[in-house]
């Protein structure tokens, strides 16, 4: 397994030199921790970020962002260095949970839409350290693809506490997907849910991708959880089940 890993890095470190050499991995990091952190911490106010908390801390703090793509596409970014998905700082015991973050940045897309969206409609994604554009961990929070929401809306009700492929693909891709019976995610961190779930997953989690969608189960809020392995060729872009032109907001 650590071998194919290995192979997945190796081939990661081509595209990436391959890439343009104007582009800068770091950009996201520069702007939370040069601009929105220092700028906030000193009483002047967030910008260029939305919001900024630190409360406790820039360890454990985070920063909301405007994302250039998308109608409402809100970025969370932690204030504290961490690299990605694949960074085992977010599987440390007491490590901050930054889905909590994301997801309760999610009213910051209703502002943007002018109305409340259902939590069925939304989504925080992370994608694999082989399918990102910025070396700084960033949820994405969003709304979903009308035909995700819908495939995910009729297979929630089967879903239980254990990781299971969909029935159907997402976007081409054939998703693992577990049910979480809490409403703030409290208990734990999706990163752990994934890590711990999955065989393997803990020793290769730069592979994989995450997505959080929110559900309803017997009345009372919960989640679906997705997860995507990385392959040389597609999959670990769990921001494809997202809509950045927002559609599924859009009233009748």
């Amino acid at each position: 397994m650590m071998n194919r890993f290995l192979i997945y890095v190796a081939a990661a470190i081509a595209v990436f030199a391959a890439a343009p050499a104007q582009a800068d991995r770091m950009a996201l990091w520069r702007l939370v921790h040069d601009q929105c952190a220092p700028h906030s911490a000193s009483g002047a106010g967030p910008k260029p970020c939305e919001a900024v908390d630190i409360a406790q801390g820039e360890a454990r703090g985070f920063a909301v962002l405007k994302d250039r793509n998308g109608v409402a596409q809100m970025l969370a970014i932690p204030t504290a260095r961490v690299t990605g998905i694949e960074d085992p700082a977010l599987l440390a015991p007491g490590a901050a949970n930054y889905f909590v973050d994301a997801w309760a940045a999610r009213d910051r897309l209703d502002q943007r839409l002018g109305h409340p969206l259902p939590r069925e409609a939304v989504g925080v994604t992370v994608n694999s350290m082989f399918s990102r554009s910025q070396d700084q961990l960033h949820l994405h929070i969003d709304c979903l693809d009308k035909a995700v929401a819908a495939e995910i809306a009729a297979e929630a009700p089967g879903l239980d506490a254990q990781w299971r492929p969909m029935g159907e693909a997402l976007k081409g891709r054939r998703y693992w997907a577990r049910r979480l019976d809490e409403s703030d995610l409290a208990k734990a961190s999706p990163f752990l849910w994934l890590a711990d779930g999955l065989a393997g997953a803990r020793l290769e989690l730069g592979l994989w991708s995450l997505a959080l969608v929110g559900a309803e189960f017997d009345g009372k809020p919960g989640f679906v959880l997705l997860a995507d392995h990385a392959e040389l060729t597609a999959g670990g872009h769990a921001e494809d089940l997202q809509d950045h032109s927002c559609a599924v907001a859009a009233k009748p």
